[in-house]
């Protein structure tokens, strides 16, 4: 599985690469106040794809964060629940012991 998670990784580069080459060229771009900022297309295009992905990169991280916490502290109840439901150790009585529920019950000498 990690071959194909490096092939994957690696075509994408390849791509990102030789797209960057084939549009490497100068542009400029107009800030506030008639500042000039020169630069090439790549950067751009790569400023403007991360500005877009990292807000709901980390929204995604923090809900998954969130849940993972949850979802030990109900781990962490069941545990306990199913410690405190367990059955507790019963003794066993020897074997031709007859157990106290069974026994004779001794009447007192005069009572019929």
């Amino acid at each position: 599985m990690q071959f194909l998670k490096t092939i994957f990784w690696v075509v994408i580069a390849v791509v990102l690469v030789a797209f960057s080459i084939s549009n490497w060229t100068s542009i400029t771009i107009t800030l506030w106040s008639g500042l000039l900022l020169q630069t090439y297309l790549p950067l751009v295009i790569g400023a403007a794809f991360l500005l877009g992905f990292l807000p709901y990169y980390l929204l995604h991280q923090a809900t998954r964060w969130s849940l993972h916490r949850k979802l030990m502290q109900v781990e962490r109840q069941l545990a306990e629940t199913r410690a405190m439901l367990e059955p507790k150790s019963v003794e066993t009585p020897a074997p031709g012991a007859i157990p106290p529920s069974a026994a004779p019950i001794a009447v007192p000498p005069g009572v019929s």
